[in-house]
């Protein structure tokens, strides 16, 4: 596992710091957001290091399924499309809100979202 130690969702990743665990495996860990958008706000992340959507390569492609992949395993566990749906964000860069530069995708329900976003 590829880790950067100055990263906070590396040191998460690495169990140095606690999360509100929703779930893992040996390549994502995805946990509740402390700063909730939505009634349902869950940050899934790999746990490889990657800084940004716009940083990543094709052979990062495995892993980028992977996180969403897991967005909507959780999201159907949670009985989110039949709550009326969801949304998947990525932020990729500090002007589209992008604060921690550890790739992660933010999964958001629980009410109705509107459109644009920002």
């Amino acid at each position: 596992m590829s880790t950067d130690s100055d990263c906070l969702f590396c040191r998460m990743a690495a169990g140095k710091i606690s999360v509100n665990e929703v779930y893992q495996d040996e390549h994502v860990l995805a946990f509740h957001d402390i700063s909730p958008q939505a009634p349902t706000h869950i940050l899934v992340i790999p746990k490889r290091h990657i800084s940004s959507l716009a940083d990543s390569t094709g052979d990062d492609e495995p892993i980028l399924g992977r996180i969403l992949g897991t967005v909507r395993d959780i999201a159907a566990g949670l009985e989110l499309p039949e709550d009326g749906g969801y949304r998947c964000v990525l932020n990729t860069g500090p002007r589209a809100g992008q604060s921690v530069f550890h790739i992660h995708a933010h999964l958001l329900g629980g009410r109705a979202m509107k459109w644009p976003p920002g």
